[in-house]
């Protein structure tokens, strides 16, 4: 089993799930498995007392954290997983099955990082730019059906899953000097000053079509930058920056 550090280093982020019940249900799975820390990302208040499946739940409940983007609700986490069903969609980022996620995931709760995993709507499941803030992929096997054209689990019953699979079994063990992964608010943060300078340089009106917001976080995700690193990469970006800002007025 994880340790209970382990477990608070974990945060479930429900996006745009409308079901109270089906909040609820999430809620008891983490409950059941040892996991407190729930995220929920939503345009409007979500009525948490009529979550009547949360059965001794109440503190997960209680404890729920609400934000209004997935840039918000991941800030302070280092790995950022979505799940998905998969389906005809065509993906921009790395897919795991769970079994395999989940060494990944215990690998990165074994270096003290903060982990968000990630459920999409109970009706479309994560949009691609609600997926353009996770690091990877996750997705449960499922057997297929003639009759079933995407096979897929309830909101509850997904978590549960993924949530039981984190805690099966342990031995994955961290590598030794491996530097810290760089909190998803700092990856924003570097994003954001790198768009500036592409805009700033002219590139984004020559390759509107590289110049994507989701697009350049997805490239500076696939970077793996280190908690160390990013000073250092914002340190250069704002001299790129400082120097085309000068060569600009001194045409004028």
């Amino acid at each position: 089993m994880l340790s209970q550090q382990q477990l608070d280093q974990v945060c479930v982020v429900l996006v745009r799930a409308r079901n109270p019940n089906n909040i609820g249900a999430v809620a008891r799975a983490m409950h059941d498995f040892g996991f407190r820390h729930l995220r929920v990302v939503n345009e409007y208040a979500v009525p948490f007392a009529t979550a009547r499946s949360a059965v001794d739940a109440s503190d997960v409940v209680a404890g729920a954290m609400e934000f209004d983007s997935v840039a918000a609700a991941v800030a302070d986490c280092t790995l950022v997983v979505g799940t998905t069903a998969v389906g005809e969609r065509a993906l921009l980022h790395p897919l795991h099955a769970l079994p395999e996620a989940a060494a990944e995931i215990r690998g990165a709760l074994e270096l003290k990082g903060r982990v968000a995993l990630l459920f999409g709507s109970e009706k479309t499941g994560l949009s691609n730019d609600e997926l353009s803030h996770c690091h990877w992929l996750l997705t449960i096997p499922m057997k297929e059906h003639e009759d079933v054209r995407h096979p897929s689990m309830n909101l509850g019953q997904a978590a549960a899953v993924c949530l039981y699979e984190l805690v099966r079994e342990t031995g994955v063990h961290a590598g030794v000097g491996v530097a810290a992964a760089a909190a998803a608010g700092e990856v924003e943060r570097l994003k954001t000053l790198l768009t500036e300078v592409l805009e700033e340089t002219g590139y984004t009106r020559r390759h509107p079509a590289n110049s994507d917001e989701a697009q350049i976080r997805r490239l500076v995700l696939r970077m793996g930058v280190s908690a160390s690193d990013v000073p250092v990469w914002m340190g250069i970006l704002r001299q790129v920056l400082w120097k085309a800002r000068g060569a600009e007025a001194g045409k004028e």
